[in-house]
């Protein structure tokens, strides 16, 4: 895979999205160029991956803006629709974070906004590349065996889910690089298979050894001892180290911890929110019941069964073995907290 590939890409009027939803059979991209498009992107998971939706948020201001040109909207009806971009997903700090940052320069006209939008981006990139080498030195050290390591992963964190790389998936990318990979098992990530459509797309591209197994097959896997650590990404963490993440991590935190084996977070601290004291403050995203509900489009459950479907949960502190972020690791489940270390 090319290491120039980019989930999004501002075009000098608009916004070309991969369409993740179609993928790994289509590559398909959609064009952007109002606000009521880049909410419906975000909802639908055309752009996914908190950091990635930071970009596409930050880029967003400035739709809204030549939007309000083209269509005579007042200040007032430009903010309203840049309120619309903050709130599309709630769980993901990285998108409110962006957005703000990016308004703030609103005042400075359309140049100074793209600008901003630009370097939120660029910035990315540069944060993953540097905790994939931190996460990797950390792993390496930490995993104490004479050959290349077996590692876990859930959802999908690598450059689909930022402005380039990856979190979770450049540690992994890293560690192949410098051939101390053995494999990766990729969760498929219920319902809407992240790992199984995207993860091991990136990793087929890029000629990684990998299996894709089902979501429950994550704690055997790890208990029977053929993983040496699982590294994931994060939608937000609170300043306690808890962490949001897609749902189901907790599960491979916890077998992990049984196990004695790390469990590596991976996020840029653009991530890590310090207004948010614990996870239990951390709105959790509801989404439509028929996700797991139905298969295809086709019904799965009985007519009169309702739907349950978080698209997060939160995994304690106390079971991060690591957070690297671009500074380095914090060894959050020992006491180096996020709201300590990171201020």
């Amino acid at each position: 895979m090319p290491q120039e590939l980019r989930a999004v890409h501002w075009t000098g009027s608009g916004l070309v999205l991969i369409d993740q939803t179609r993928l790994p059979h289509r590559t398909e991209t959609v064009d952007v160029r109002d606000v009521d498009t880049l909410v419906d992107a975000i909802r639908r998971l055309v752009v996914r991956g908190a950091p990635a939706i930071g970009a596409a948020g930050g880029y967003g201001v400035a739709l809204a803006l030549l939007q309000g040109e083209r269509e005579g909207w007042t200040d007032g009806e430009v903010l309203r629709a840049i309120s619309r971009i903050r709130g599309a997903r709630p769980t993901a700090v990285n998108l409110m974070v962006s957005v703000d940052r990016v308004a703030a320069r609103l005042p400075h006209g359309l140049t100074a906004v793209l600008a901003e939008a630009a370097a939120i981006q660029r910035e990315d990139v540069e944060a993953n590349r540097s905790m994939g080498a931190y996460g990797a030195d950390w792993l390496i050290e930490r995993v104490a065996v004479d050959r290349p390591l077996r590692v876990l992963t859930h959802c999908n964190t690598g450059a689909l889910a930022t402005a380039g790389w990856g979190t979770a998936l450049g540690v992994i990318r890293e560690l192949h690089a410098r051939g101390r990979l053995e494999t990766v098992y990729a969760d498929e990530t219920r319902p809407l298979l992240q790992g199984s459509r995207l993860t091991a797309w990136e990793l087929t591209q890029e000629g990684i050894p990998h299996y894709v197994q089902a979501d429950g097959a994550a704690a055997g896997t790890i208990l029977r001892g053929a993983v040496d650590a699982a590294i994931v990404g994060a939608d937000r963490i609170a300043a306690n180290g808890d962490t949001a993440n897609k749902v189901g991590t907790v599960g491979v935190a916890l077998a992990c911890s049984y196990a004695r084996i790390p469990f590596l977070v991976a996020a840029p601290t653009t991530t890590v929110d310090l207004s948010t004291a614990t996870g239990d403050d951390i709105h959790i995203e509801l989404r439509d019941q028929t996700e797991v509900l139905e298969w295809g489009g086709l019904r799965t459950a009985p007519n009169g069964s309702p739907g349950h479907n978080p698209a997060f949960d939160v995994t304690p502190g106390r079971l991060v073995t690591g957070l690297v972020t671009e500074r380095g690791v914090l060894e959050v489940s020992t006491g180096e907290l996020p709201g300590q270390r990171l201020r």
